[in-house]
């Protein structure tokens, strides 16, 4: 931010002493109280360095209220650079509807801001994806002479990304003049966010093009897109760029590795990095068993859980998610159980969620324990979702229960009545029945509710099949 600006010394004595009190001896909130009673005593409100001291002192003790009070309050037109620091502060505290308001007293009292002010308050809307007060700013902005500003730039790249907003992202983008490592990485952020991996690849392979020099956040970010996109190519070619730059492997390059290896199914090369790798958290395990597990690798995933416990790393939820996950795709039943019981008992530290019971019914429907699949259902603490009675229907239907498949059946058209495949699902087991008239019955409920009939049961076992890999997501 640079220092405060120049004035004219107006009580240098007191000033001296109040800096003096605030740099050295201001430890808690009755300090402070005393200090902004002599602050406005002595007509300091408008005192760029003591509002720099003071308000950098609320910060440290995690009470910005003081100086939001007193220059919002008590002072009628503070200076920019007060209100600067305010905003940064706030911004920094991730108390972001007070820069705001500290912006809209700004523009209230005729307060200029400056090219300092946007980054700021960008960050803040930002965080609070207010695109609506974005577009506002950004429209003061250019009002203001302040769009050629770099740092501005960036920041509202940074605005629009976060809101989803890429076609403006974009835009502002493509009319900046100059762009550097932030400017890129943000927009293949953002892309890749958007769920858009394969534009934000082509952006980084652009960025390389002109020369710009990656940096670590870029890397994680096009790591994440090769995941997503099964872009291995380019996820090899960063690991190789990594390795001719010497970086040292953090945890979180690390981690990104390992997940683009694993979600490519190159599994063997995300185990070397595994090892390779001085730090681990919870995140690079579950990587790594989730790597395993999308390779129908269920028996080294569970191995590895059991080093992960064995090493007294602690497994959150998507740990348990993954290795159930594993234990499914392998048909580790009694592994599976096993897990799951410690898990129920409490092991972990957590009770078990959806996505765990949804493993379990999915682990025993495939395997044929269609009356512990059944139990699962009734007994979890939860509605079963689609995806629940997706795998138990698909379980069913594999193991020949008619039965329960027209159970599973009817559940899944209560859940889903405008999905006409769940319809298809009824008719075809209604005739495997012998049942011709409920088969008409369906077609006639279809007819009348106007459902397209072109969909096979086939489709039922693809969309279970989707929503068992959004599980370990």
């Amino acid at each position: 931010m640079g220092p405060p600006p120049f004035q004219q010394p107006q009580g240098i004595g007191i000033v001296t002493r109040i800096l003096h009190l605030l740099e050295n001896c201001c430890r808690s909130q009755g300090h402070l109280h005393q200090i902004q009673a002599q602050i406005i005593l002595h007509n300091l409100h408008s005192n760029t360095n003591v509002g720099y001291h003071f308000i950098s002192a609320c910060k440290f003790l995690g009470l910005l209220n003081y100086p939001f009070l007193l220059y919002t309050i008590n002072t009628p037109k503070p200076h920019t650079f007060i209100c600067n620091q305010l905003i940064r502060a706030f911004s920094h505290s991730h108390a972001h509807r007070f820069s705001i308001s500290i912006y809209s007293q700004m523009h209230k009292n005729s307060v200029s801001p400056n090219n300092y002010t946007f980054p700021f308050i960008l960050k803040s809307l930002s965080a609070l994806k207010s695109f609506k007060q974005g577009k506002s700013v950004h429209a003061q902005i250019v009002k203001l002479g302040h769009l050629t500003d770099i740092y501005v730039q960036n920041s509202l790249l940074s605005l629009y990304a976060s809101c989803g907003e890429m076609a403006l992202c974009r835009y502002v983008f493509d009319e900046m003049s100059i762009r550097d490592v932030v400017s890129w990485t943000t927009i293949i952020t953002g892309y890749r966010e958007s769920g858009k991996s394969g534009d934000a690849l082509f952006v980084f392979e652009q960025m390389l093009s002109v020369g710009v020099e990656p940096n670590r956040v870029t890397m994680v970010n096009a790591l994440s897109a090769c995941a997503s996109s099964g872009a291995l190519n380019v996820g090899v070619w960063i690991h190789e760029f990594m390795k001719r730059r010497a970086w040292k492997l953090d945890v979180i390059l690390g981690t990104s590795l390992i997940d683009m290896y694993g979600m490519n199914g190159r599994m063997e090369d995300g185990l070397k990095v595994f090892q390779t790798m001085e730090e681990k958290n919870v995140l690079t395990w579950n990587a790594l068993i989730k790597g395993l597990a999308l390779a129908k690798n269920g028996h080294e995933a569970v191995w590895w859980f059991c080093r992960m416990e064995e090493e007294r790393a602690e497994p959150d939820e998507v740990t348990l998610i993954g290795v159930l996950c594993a234990c499914v795709h392998s048909g580790l039943v009694q592994k599976g159980r096993d897990i799951f019981s410690s898990l129920l008992g409490g092991k972990y530290g957590f009770a078990p969620g959806v996505k765990h019971y949804a493993c379990m019914v999915d682990l025993f429907s495939r395997s044929g324990y269609l009356e512990d699949a059944i139990r699962i259902i009734k007994e979890m603490p939860f509605e079963a979702t689609r995806t629940i009675w997706g795998s138990f229907l698909s379980g069913c239907r594999a193991h020949g229960n008619l039965d329960l498949s027209e159970l599973a059946a009817w559940k899944l058209v209560q859940l889903a009545p405008e999905s006409p495949v769940y319809y298809v699902v009824l008719s075809n087991l209604y005739a495997e029945m012998g049942k011709w008239d409920h088969v008409e019955k369906i077609r006639r409920l279809m007819k009348e509710m106007e459902l397209n009939k072109d969909l096979g049961s086939s489709s039922v076992e693809l969309e279970h099949q989707e929503d068992v890999l959004k599980l370990t997501a």
